[in-house]
């Protein structure tokens, strides 16, 4: 789920927004724009266009050393997108295709790695993004989110695990509900 990448991004940036509160809030944008924006590929070529699970990382680990040097809000918020836009790219992987009904296990595709010019296959841990598995790991993951962040941030995570429950509960039904040409 979405959520859950944004969560995870949160969790990542929890010690540094704990250890230096002033760039909290440009952390916490920054994990939660790059936590959502590879899925913005859902029009295009979903996993492929905006995911970069290996040259993801060279790009989160020069933004990081750039916010070392020159800790600043914008290079904090650079670096914390770029993590966490490489985490959602790296932990697409764990799951399962980007099909509508990935428990059917049709695709050999979770992720595309532009470095080697191929897909990696999809590892099913989170068998699909809303199973029941999918919505515990972003209860987990939005919990040291919440215990750091406030006001507005704390707020988005709670209608973000709102909306993880909700999406969980009807995930399967989507299928159904969708027109075959959306698909």
């Amino acid at each position: 789920m979405a959520t859950t990448h944004v969560f995870a991004g949160l969790a990542v940036v929890v010690p540094v927004a704990y250890a230096v509160p002033e760039l909290a809030t440009p952390l916490a944008i920054g994990a939660i724009c790059g936590g959502l924006v590879p899925d913005f590929d859902l029009v295009l070529e979903h996993r492929r266009t905006l995911h970069a699970p290996v040259l993801g990382s060279v790009a989160a680990v020069g933004f990081v050393a750039l916010a070392l040097l020159v800790p600043t809000a914008a290079t904090a918020a650079l670096a914390s997108f770029a993590v966490a836009a490489w985490l959602h790219a790296m932990s697409d992987a764990l799951g399962g295709g980007p099909e509508m009904d990935p428990w059917n296990d049709r695709s050999d595709r979770a992720v595309y790695d532009h470095l080697r010019s191929r897909w990696i296959r999809p590892r099913r841990w989170v068998r699909y993004d809303g199973a029941p598995e999918d919505a515990a790991l972003a209860i987990a993951l939005a919990v040291p989110g919440l215990l750091v962040f406030d006001g507005w941030i704390s707020a988005a995570i709670v209608g973000g695990l709102v909306l993880s429950v909700g999406y969980a509960l009807v995930r399967r039904r989507i299928v159904e509900w969708t027109p075959e040409w959306l698909e």
